[in-house]
């Protein structure tokens, strides 16, 4: 059985803030505890504020620039005239503004997403390993949009200690076919999990998994790096319009 909660205790988090001790302490004060094979699930947004990653809203669209290492689409609002960018960030995540997010942050701020999720999930995993003396795994979840989907999910941009993708090739299902491609993100669907108790604005941005202890394991384990599909193996590296613009100007001979 899987059981999934949100601890109380974690107040507006500021830049500088001792995350992992705010964090701990939470936990601890959780009626629920903290026990070896839990999973803890952190929204990225207080990384970034513990990070200090504010930047002014005015510079918004710079912010994008300077965190995109590639342009996959744009589209022009005709109404408004202001353009939406989807993105490949130089941490690998493909998303609309690179992550950069205004939602919860005070006025005339916006926040980029973390430095380095994966490092950060790995200091607060090891932080709470040796406070608690268990082992426990830590996810940090950001919440992005999903190709030929409507609405958004909380996905996994970090992780340490915890098994992101669970690999079922080679078994069989229950009529006894062999699974050859079958590799859910488990990663992904324990953040999506937890954000159904951690909500938007509840003041819970954390949550803990239980039950799922099979997944967790060495801090060594491969971190949330690793989902993003980019490179040769991304099939729809551009968006329509910017592949139309290409066709139609290699069929004129200039490209």
């Amino acid at each position: 059985m899987i059981s999934i909660w949100a601890p109380e205790g974690i107040d507006e988090i500021t830049s500088g803030a001792d995350l992992q001790a705010i964090i701990g302490d939470a936990l601890a004060a959780s009626p629920d505890g903290i026990q070896s094979g839990d999973i803890v699930v952190v929204t990225s947004k207080i990384i970034s504020k513990a990070e200090g990653r504010f930047v002014s809203a005015i510079d918004r669209e710079d912010a994008i620039t300077a965190e995109t290492v590639r342009v996959v689409a744009s589209r022009t609002n005709p109404a408004t005239g202001s353009t939406m960018r989807i993105v490949e960030s130089r941490l690998g995540i493909v998303a609309a503004a690179a992550g950069v997010d205004a939602s919860n942050t005070p006025d005339g701020t916006i926040l980029l997403l973390p430095e380095d999720p994966d490092a950060s999930a790995c200091a607060l995993a090891k932080s709470l390993r040796a406070r608690f003396g268990v082992d426990v795994g830590v996810l940090v979840s950001d919440t992005l949009g999903r190709a030929w989907r409507d609405g958004q999910t909380d996905q996994a941009i970090g992780a340490a200690g915890v098994t992101v993708f669970e690999d079922l090739r080679g078994s069989t299902d229950a009529q006894g076919r062999e699974l050859s491609v079958t590799l859910p993100c488990v990663a992904d669907e324990l953040c999506s999990a937890a954000d159904l108790v951690k909500g938007k604005s509840t003041g819970r941005p954390i949550a803990v998994v239980r039950g799922r202890g099979d997944l967790v394991g060495s801090l060594d384990l491969p971190g949330a790096r690793t989902i993003p599909r980019t490179g040769p193996t991304d099939m729809f590296r551009k968006g329509y319009d910017e592949a139309f613009a290409d066709g139609y100007a290699a069929g004129r001979g200039d490209a």
